[in-house]
């Protein structure tokens, strides 16, 4: 088997590039971490030894920083020719909502949170390889954040606002009187509890998470939001909800490939649908069957499960070992297993996000 020039020579450039991309991520990681994006927005452009001074960091550190971020095509300098403290940086405007917005659709400095703590246990991921274990989810440190702000814009404002509200039914449940009702399972940072709240002044939500700080994110967001009132975030298990207690809609948004035991949770949300109600899980949107010529949004999930989905998974006994690229196959086969009777794939258009309402 040979291969072309072409072809060796493309991968050269891609992993040339892919280096620089990810040195730019850790390096944004740096400037959200230290305050210095926020410290550069605005009129006035500064140089080194003034945004070190402001920050409380190193001169020589900054220097180097705002160079590099220069070069990178995020700051704007100004006199670049003049001694390298002399120089005047700026954050353009058109950037603050990628980089300090995060209430904005276009912020991205999660991603740099992301792949710093994707990086953190490879080693670990390396060995999990050899043994078939796992690594647990604490071991990827700052991923946590990265998650916790990567759906933020979204679940806040599109998931009660406009994705809901396209489930006629469901909609006009959560608008009634009759006191409605939704849990939201492995709710992270609680920004999907916050969001429905926020479009249904009704309906109070029951956030459940097992991850510890997570749920004390979410019952920070919570509370800022103003909607503590009627969303209670709870670390517990949702397997573990009293018989009784039952809701209107139950939700699973972006947890459910990284479960160990899917099924499980799935027929622990089948019984907390009320008669009437249904389930509304939203997961990864990747092609119906594996191919080599598969989408770019695809092989960045392929990617993700290598290294966070897919060990973090696995870091349990008899693991169903989905990953991130969970199939419409493999959800309608776990939801058949877990009882319910029926999966629709809704016409919600979203890049990302296949949405599924299952029937008990």
């Amino acid at each position: 088997m040979g291969g072309s020039p072409t072809r060796r020579d493309e991968l050269v450039e891609r992993i040339t590039d892919a280096t620089r991309g990810t040195l730019l991520l850790y390096t944004m990681y740096v400037g959200d971490e230290l305050g210095l994006y926020e410290e550069l927005a605005g009129d006035e452009a500064l140089t080194s030894v003034t945004l070190a001074e402001r920050t409380g960091t190193d001169e020589r550190y900054v220097r180097e920083w705002v160079e590099q971020q220069a070069v990178a095509g995020v700051l704007d300098v100004e006199d670049e020719r003049a001694a390298p403290t002399a120089r005047r940086f700026s954050l353009p405007s058109a950037l603050e909502a990628v980089l300090l917005d995060q209430e904005s659709v276009h912020y991205m400095v999660q991603q740099a949170h992301l792949v710093v703590g994707g990086a953190q246990p490879l080693d670990d991921v390396v060995e999990a390889f050899r043994t078939g274990g796992g690594v647990p989810f604490d071991a990827y440190g700052p991923l946590r954040e990265g998650q916790a702000r990567t759906n933020r814009a979204e679940m806040r404002y599109r998931l009660g606002m406009e994705w809901l509200p396209s489930i006629p039914d469901v909609d006009s449940t959560l608008k009634s009187g009759d006191s409605p009702a939704v849990a939201d399972v492995g709710c992270g940072a609680g920004w999907a509890c916050v969001g429905i709240a926020e479009a249904y002044p009704g309906v109070t939500v029951d956030g459940f998470d097992i991850d510890g700080p997570s749920v004390k994110r979410a019952r920070e967001n919570v509370a800022a939001a103003g909607v503590d009132d009627r969303v209670t975030i709870h670390e517990r298990d949702a397997g573990t909800i009293a018989a009784e207690q039952s809701y209107d809609l139950v939700t699973a948004i972006e947890v459910l490939h990284d479960l160990s035991d899917p099924v499980g949770v799935l027929r622990t949300m089948r019984r907390l649908v009320r008669p009437g109600g249904s389930a509304l899980v939203v997961d990864q949107r990747v092609g119906e069957t594996f191919s080599a010529d598969a989408s770019p949004t695809e092989e960045m999930m392929y990617g993700w499960s290598v290294v966070h989905c897919l060990p973090v998974g696995m870091n349990a006994d008899h693991s169903a070992g989905t990953g991130t690229v969970m199939r419409e196959g493999t959800v309608r086969e776990y939801a058949d297993e877990a009882g319910f009777d029926e999966v629709e794939v809704l016409p919600i258009e979203h890049d990302g996000f296949r949405f599924y309402r299952l029937t008990p």
